[in-house]
């Protein structure tokens, strides 16, 4: 068979097009072996017929060869697949545990020196006449439950798989090239509470826990990501436990009729309301673990820190827990950024999700198949005060020493807006307006502080972004202002109290997400070698500071202990933080200047 020079070219881009739409699929390796198969026969019967035929046949066959080829991109994209407990074939199974509603087992890891238990349920399952109904107790079963996968995350919106992955390789360099072992997709359903439990093996009594609550904005995100796995600290005798909680639409919407219908007059927390009743299961049953249930830290990221604040100041959650750790979001600003609404806001989108639906009643909602509502066009992501799991705003509950948190560790990274901002462009004759929507009639003032400059270009290599010639200044002010002033305010609120306070700023640089928002979390969580293509010595050599201080946290109430640098308790006067990054050791607050503008600009919100 002889083929023409064109041919071949056109024939080569056209298959490393589908190579690459294949790859970024996470296609099947049945789906790439069909694939061949029909290549290898459109290439035999070109040769021996169609390239002897007129031009329109020969445009006829490569019409039928891309739809072919793209019947095959289809029917063999990523099956849904559930997570295993742990990287390992055929793991070892633990001794049987009892818990107040059964008995269970759960698999140990390779070394066999972490026990792991997942998808325990917690509650009921919120579906039917459940949706949006506070948690109940979960039912009790028969025999021995055998928690070895995760349970499926909460029901979410799933994007498109090759946009996501095009975000892993761009925004995380995360992404393994034509590795067959990540062709597959994530399950999502309403029935998600669920918990999962590491623990170090064997026999332990009275270990400390670590109870970590995942972020993704309240609207996505999933308890087995591998930033935050719990091997490499149980390794160091903490039991560490996460949680899914209802998300978005079903964890965070709001009607009166919900809170009429709810005998604690509640609505808009569903969520909230989850991870306490996670927190109640985990006191009741971790001894049976070997826990601990007085020495109880909470901790979280993103949404999840936020989750966190909120836990601090609920009324339902005291003496759930004793510590807390906060790292890259709050609540406790009098009109909080993100992830905290009024309640009439809260209320009118209820109203309008069911005027989008064509909801006459609340049945007529909770009769939509979950599939349908998560796609609602209104984003559900903010909690409120409903009187009932938040009585008041935060900051009032720190300012009257109502907040439940004995000690706290908290933080923030150095870029952290990068990843939200990425987008925008901002240059210096749109910079002031652009800053209008962070800090009002103070954007002026800011602007002052923080002349235009561009961004700096080492993480232009960490994150595609618009860029402009004072995108690096807006982005260190939609740092302070969304996420950094979060924690200065956490920490003098509780420092005020006369409590334990101890302060991070992470400006650690690597090839993955650097010291962008949730840069921190595979260093504290002792996670860097499952990505370990992204990091160096001098990343292992932090993450092992990270873990102590983490550690030690969570089994004392203060990081500090051994050969560490010395972590000195937060004072207001001067504001002092622990850098955690190429050096370690208390450095200022970068930016003090700017929070008394946002101080200012938060006083003039509640007037």
């Amino acid at each position: 068979m002889k083929f023409k020079k064109a041919f071949i070219v056109f024939l080569v881009i056209f298959l490393l097009i589908f190579a690459a739409v294949f790859e970024l699929g996470k296609n099947t390796v049945w789906g790439w072996c069909l694939a061949g198969v029909v290549f290898a026969a459109f290439l035999i019967l070109h040769g021996k017929f169609l390239s002897k035929k007129g031009r329109l046949a020969r445009f006829g066959s490569w019409i039928a060869f891309l739809a072919v080829m793209l019947c095959v991109m289809k029917i063999s994209g990523p099956p849904v697949k559930i997570i295993p407990a742990v990287d390992v074939k055929n793991p070892a199974t633990t001794g049987i545990v009892t818990v107040k509603q059964g008995q269970l087992t759960g698999v140990y890891t390779q070394e066999n020196d972490v026990e792991v238990y997942t998808g325990i349920p917690f509650a009921k399952p919120p579906v039917g006449d459940l949706r949006w109904k506070e948690p109940q107790a979960p039912d009790s079963w028969d025999g021995v439950r055998a928690c070895d996968h995760f349970a499926p995350a909460s029901m979410q919106q799933q994007g498109n798989v090759i946009i996501d992955t095009l975000t892993q390789i761009i925004g995380y360099h995360s992404f393994k090239f034509f590795d067959l072992h990540d062709n597959y997709i994530e399950p999502v359903s309403e029935d998600s509470l669920y918990l999962n439990i590491w623990k170090p093996a064997g026999e332990i009594k009275d270990a400390p826990v670590l109870f970590f609550i995942h972020g993704g904005s309240l609207t996505g995100g999933r308890t087995w990501y591998s930033e935050y796995n719990g091997e490499s600290l149980a390794r160091q005798g903490v039991i560490v436990i996460n949680c899914a909680y209802r998300l978005n639409v079903f964890g965070y919407y709001a009607n009166e009729l919900l809170a009429a219908e709810s005998p604690n007059g509640t609505t808009g927390n569903y969520g909230l309301l989850d991870q306490i009743q996670a927190l109640k299961w985990v006191n009741e049953n971790i001894a049976a673990f070997g826990g601990d249930p007085s020495q109880i830290t909470i901790a979280g990221e993103s949404a999840g820190a936020s989750s966190v604040n909120a836990l601090c100041v609920s009324p339902l959650a005291k003496g759930l827990f004793k510590q807390a750790i906060g790292e890259s979001s709050g609540i406790t600003a009098k009109a909080p950024y993100h992830t905290f609404r009024t309640l009439e806001s809260a209320l009118q989108m209820g109203r309008d999700i069911m005027e989008e639906f064509g909801a006459s009643d609340i049945e007529a909602l909770r009769d939509i198949p979950a599939e349908k509502l998560v796609n609602t066009k209104f984003t559900n992501s903010a909690m409120t005060v409903d009187g009932y799991a938040i009585t008041e705003q935060p900051y009032l509950t720190y300012e009257k020493g109502n907040n439940n948190e004995a000690a706290l560790m908290n933080g923030f990274n150095q870029h952290e807006a990068n990843v939200f901002a990425f987008l925008k462009k901002v240059n210096a004759d749109d910079y002031v307006e652009s800053l209008r929507s962070v800090l009002g009639d103070y954007a002026e003032d800011a602007a002052a502080l923080y002349p235009p400059e561009p961004m700096d270009p080492a993480y232009k290599l960490a994150l595609v972004e618009m860029g402009g010639d004072a995108k690096g200044s807006y982005d260190k002010i939609f740092s302070a202002a969304w996420f950094n002033y979060s924690h200065y305010n956490w920490s003098r609120l509780v420092a005020a109290q006369g409590k334990p306070v101890y302060e991070y700023y992470f400006t650690k640089y690597n090839k993955g997400l650097a010291a962008n928002h949730g840069g921190e979390l595979p260093y504290a969580y002792g996670n860097l070698h499952r990505h370990n293509w992204l990091y160096d010595d001098d990343d292992s050599a932090l993450s092992a500071v990270m873990q102590a201080y983490w550690v030690n946290f969570v089994k004392t109430g203060d990081p500090n202990g051994g050969e560490l640098p010395v972590w000195e308790r937060f004072n207001e006067q001067p504001s002092q933080v622990m850098e955690l990054g190429a050096s370690v050791g208390m450095t200022a607050d970068p930016n003090l200047a700017l929070y008394k503008l946002i101080d200012n600009y938060q006083d003039s919100l509640v007037k």
